[in-house]
């Protein structure tokens, strides 16, 4: 994401499968939600486009 946005990332350890992305305390991506992890460009796309 440094690069495609410029932005500053950080991977916080967790259990369970949990896997959800949020920018500035907002989520933009969550497996238990979707049921699924994200397609490959679909975080940036999000991102890009504000989110859901």
């Amino acid at each position: 994401m440094q690069r495609e946005l410029g932005a500053e990332t950080e991977l916080i350890a967790g259990a369970g499968g949990v896997f959800v992305v949020a920018v500035d305390g907002r989520e933009i991506f969550s497996k238990a939600k979707a049921g699924r992890f994200p397609e490959v460009g679909e975080v940036i796309a999000a991102i890009k486009g504000g989110g859901k």
